[in-house]
């Protein structure tokens, strides 16, 4: 159990890294990270899923050391079944042409488990393993998550909302309207499933299908406004109206959620992407505001989770709005 494997991790040293974890199991979480980047020279990541392992690799692997460790991950995890995810720098723009390399779904190790629940602090979520490159929640916002739970105002909107998280922690925080605004229609569906895991019945019109820019010049075209707006947006994307860019185009994403924040309201800014520094990051923000005519202060800055030590990749800025 104690051989170094072909990434120079050992058996042992795995188990030792997801115990290091298990206060969060105890605290009512059975999705985290369970290995970080940090901890593998930058090979492989292993996500905790209940029973699955989400294995991510971003170093090029025969299938043989693919499968060798696999297995040594499934035994130091105690796992039913691991999922493997291969993730070149170059995968952003190969997700859809390659496919079934990239994230296969069917299980390296163990039996299928297409489709499971899982607790994030007593929160229930619905995960896919073998769906796509994102298996349904990013667990390095999970501090944002609790954020949005703890300070949750009346009135949120929440933008790429992929499966909704923000969105039900709001609700659960108390908040009165919530809406949430996503490209695909699929992962809003999976956001109306995670509601109605913890009981929560909310109308279609809650889910709104489009482009976020587009819904943000509507909302302020006809005068809504919200009280906490949620910014999370991907660090890369196509679509038809062009490519977006986080370190280029996140300046024009803040100068309209600025528009349809109310007065005293916050912004809650996150960017995935290890290139732009916390200073820059903020810097694009405030450009945002100050083309909005926004009055506003950096308030907060919410560290990541205890289970990715040393990540920098993610930035999570509280932004008060005058």
């Amino acid at each position: 159990m104690d051989r170094p494997s072909h990434l120079g991790v050992t058996a042992v040293s795995l188990a030792a890294l997801i115990a290091q974890r298990q206060e969060l199991p105890a605290q009512g979480t059975t999705i985290y990270r369970g290995i970080h980047t940090t901890e593998t020279g930058g090979a492989f990541a292993l996500d905790i899923t209940g029973p699955v392992g989400i294995l991510s690799l971003y170093s090029e692997l025969s299938p043989a050391q693919e499968a060798q460790l696999a297995t040594e991950c499934a035994t130091a995890a105690h796992l039913e079944a691991v999922y493997i995810k291969r993730r070149p720098q170059e995968a952003r723009h190969l997700a859809n042409v390659e496919r079934e390399h990239l994230s296969p779904n069917t299980p390296l190790w163990g039996t299928e488990q297409p489709e499971l629940t899982v607790l994030e602090e007593g929160v229930p979520f619905l995960i896919r393993p073998s769906s796509d490159l994102s298996t349904g929640l990013f667990t390095d916002a999970r501090t944002a998550r609790a954020w949005v739970r703890q300070h949750a105002p009346a009135r949120v909107l929440n933008t790429f909302a992929y499966t909704c998280g923000f969105g039900l922690n709001a609700v659960l925080g108390g908040a009165q309207t919530v809406k949430n605004v996503d490209l695909s229609r699929k992962v809003l569906s999976w956001g109306q499933e995670n509601y109605a895991l913890s009981g929560l019945n909310a109308p279609d019109t809650d889910f709104l299908y489009g482009d976020v820019f587009e819904w943000l010049h509507r909302l302020d075209k006809r005068g809504d406004e919200f009280d906490l707006v949620i910014l999370d947006p991907p660090s890369f994307a196509r679509s038809k109206a062009g490519v977006w860019r986080s370190e280029k185009d996140y300046a024009r994403l803040a100068f309209q959620a600025a528009r349809v924040t109310a007065q005293g309201g916050r912004l809650l800014a996150l960017l995935n992407h290890a290139g732009v520094s916390p200073a820059l990051f903020g810097r694009m923000v405030r450009l945002g505001l100050d083309e909005a005519g926004r009055r506003a202060r950096l308030t907060e800055s919410l560290p990541i989770g205890q289970d990715y030590p040393g990540g920098t990749h993610l930035k999570v800025q509280v932004w008060s709005l005058d």
